[in-house]
This record gives structure tokens, sequence and C-alpha cells, in this order.
């Protein structure tokens, strides 16, 4: 089996109404954080990592964020670009992969990553993650999420690297690698933040699934 790309998937479900409807609402426990951290700790720069159609760009941007969004389907990023022009909200749109991210060292205040950076084999997530951080300034935060370890779908998948499956019959972005990770191992990745969440929750509609939900503060 040769395994496809996530980008490759992902633009064939941005280039349907369908496949972009359960994409359109951005997840409340985001906005809420970018929102106090908006307010409390002046954070003015943000970047959607992965952004998709962009759901939580136009979301930051609606708050007062100076955003930027990144993502390598570009179906995904043309549907940004024109939700952004109908509410007339600047948002900086490019095309870039999660592990060579084209900004400065303590560019953001805020990066969000969610449902993104799980799409590739275990170095590619260490590289994604090494990514992040150098964006980030010290005090910025990461809101992301992860699979884990804990998830039934690894016994169902093809292991094509350690910790990272794919899967023969699988639909939608099922057929390009997936890693799943542990905490110990999540936190060695983000060495030099402090969490100020970290949750593990089964997915509602896919109860195979286990994601890590987490955010952490660079301290170093």
């Amino acid at each position: 089996m040769t395994e496809g790309s996530a980008a490759e998937a992902w633009n064939r479900i941005w280039s349907t109404s369908e496949g972009r409807d359960a994409w359109r609402s951005a997840e409340p426990e985001i906005v809420d954080l970018a929102r106090s951290r908006y307010r409390d700790r002046a954070a003015r720069r943000a970047l959607d990592l992965g952004c998709g159609i962009g759901r939580h760009a136009l979301a930051l941007a609606r708050i007062g964020y100076e955003v930027h969004a990144t993502d390598l389907a570009a179906a995904g990023l043309a549907q940004l670009r024109r939700a952004a022009e109908r509410e007339k909200l600047s948002i900086a749109v490019r095309e870039a992969a999660c592990t060579d991210l084209p900004f400065d060292d303590a560019a953001f205040d805020l990066v969000v990553a969610f449902n993104v950076v799980h799409h590739g084999h275990k170095a590619d997530v260490a590289a994604s993650f090494a990514e992040i951080r150098r964006i980030l300034r010290i005090g910025g935060v990461v809101h992301a999420t992860l699979l884990s370890k804990r998830s039934a779908a690894t016994m169902t998948g093809i292991e094509v690297s350690p910790d990272t499956y794919i899967w023969e019959h699988g639909e939608g972005d099922h057929r390009h690698p997936h890693c799943f990770c542990d905490r110990p191992e999540l936190e060695a990745m983000l060495a030099g933040c402090d969490w100020l969440f970290i949750e593990e929750r089964q997915v509602a509609d896919l109860p195979e699934y286990y994601h890590w939900h987490f955010a952490a503060e660079r301290r170093r």
C-alpha cells in the first residue's frame, strides 16, 4: 500500500461543501483561551497552524489578533481567503509545512494547532513541535491536540514506522500516516514549556480514538 499525503486527503475534503460542513465552527475552548490571553496578557500575534478552511484563524481575527495561517492543502487556504475577504478580515495566508515554518524565532504570542500535528511520522511530529517552540515568544502559548496511544485505532491500522499507522480500507484522511504519542513523549517534545492544562479525551464520533488536548506556555 502506498502512503498518501495529508494534503491530498484534505484537499478532497475541502473541495466539497459536505466535507467542509464539520469544520466551520471554531472550538469554544480555543476561542475562550485566545480571548483571555488577548485581554489579560496583551497577546496580539497568532498563528493558526494547519488551518484547514480557517475556522480558528477567522475567530482569532475577530478577537483582534494579527493572524497568520498556514496549511499544505490549497483548497482549504482558498476557502479561508474567500471567507476573510467576505468579512473584511486581514489574515496572512500561506502554504507551508508544520515541520518548516516561514517565520522568525519568537514571532508569535499564540499558536493553535488543532487536529494537525499527528499527520505524519514520529520524526515529523517532533520537528513540528520544535518549530512551534521556536516561533513562540517567551510567555507565548501553544493550544493543540495530538493522537493518544490509548486509541484502539492503533490495533486496526498497519504500522508503517514506530507508533505510526495507516488504514488500508480507510476513508477520508485515514490513508496517510497518523502518529500516536503518550504523555512522556509529549512532555519531552514540549520541554521548556509549562502546562496550562492537558487532558486525554475520547473523540465523540470516533470512539476508537483518543486525543490529547492541551495548552502549554513557553518559559524558556
